[in-house]
Parts: structure tokens; sequence; C-alpha cells
């Protein structure tokens, strides 16, 4: 069997509380700010992770809490837009994202892992193109959560 590829590894550092950048990611709201069109999360492990986009059209990722330390990570499931859905989402498991937060001497280092990459090209498109997304969407967060404090 071949090696499955590595994790995705973006960190941003973002110059405010732990605890405002932790609700960046669970609530809903605030993921409605920087991250997809439509959130629905039940902060929890086990919880709802449920998000959703206009676009590409029909996307969403019905996610899972799989873990969560309060002001230091969480670990969701995720599931990839419709045209990688046939590989990525079926069969079970997903790919999981999970993201740490750790104080730093600039601020916060916000790192994300999105883990669980089979191999092969298509696996390969797949991992190169949530590399992209969240890219532009850990840049999104810092720039949103910046507006918010500050205005």
């Amino acid at each position: 069997m071949a090696e499955e590829l590595d994790a995705i590894l973006i960190q941003v550092c973002i110059p405010l509380p732990i605890p405002m950048i932790y609700t960046g990611f669970t609530d809903a709201a605030h993921v409605q700010g920087w991250l997809s069109d439509h959130a629905t999360i039940e902060a929890k492990k086990g919880g709802a992770y449920d998000l959703a986009w206009n676009e590409p059209k029909g996307w969403r990722s019905e996610g899972e809490v799989l873990q969560m330390t309060p002001d230091v990570d969480l670990d969701v499931s995720w599931e990839g837009p419709p045209e990688l859905a046939p590989l990525m989402n079926e069969p079970l498991p997903k790919t999981h994202v999970y993201v740490r937060l750790q104080e730093s001497p600039e601020g916060i280092d916000v790192t994300l892992e999105h883990a669980g990459w089979g191999s092969g090209d298509a696996w390969e498109a797949a991992r190169s193109w949530h590399f992209h997304f969240w890219d532009d969407r850990l840049h999104r967060l810092k720039d949103y959560l910046i507006k918010t404090a500050y205005g």
C-alpha cells in the first residue's frame, strides 16, 4: 500500500487574546465571518461541526467535533467540496482538521493541521486544493478577528 500524503500544516500569528481566537473556531457567527457561509456548531466533543458554502455550490462539510480543549485546541472531521466528495467523503474515515493555539512572542500562533490524506494523484490534487483553501482562510481569520477586535 502506498504511503499517505503528509498533513497540510499552516500557521498564522494573531496578536489577540487566545479566548477571542478560539471563539473564531467554535462560535458559528464568527466562523461565518471567515470560513463558511453557514455554520452549525455544537462546541463539545461529539457535537456537530457543520459548514456550508454558497460556492462551490452544494458544498457542505458535515463534520463532528472529535476533540476539544477550550482555548487550546480543536479537532473536527472534514468533508471536501462536491468535486472531491467521492474521493474524500466516502467511505469513512474522512480527513480531519486539527487546530492548536499557542503563545509566542508576537502573539498567538494558530497552527492548522489537515490530516488523513490517502495516496495517489487524486489525493495529491485534493490536498493541493485544500492547502490553498486553508492558506486563504487562515489569513481571512486573522483579518476578520483583528477587524472584529479593533473595528
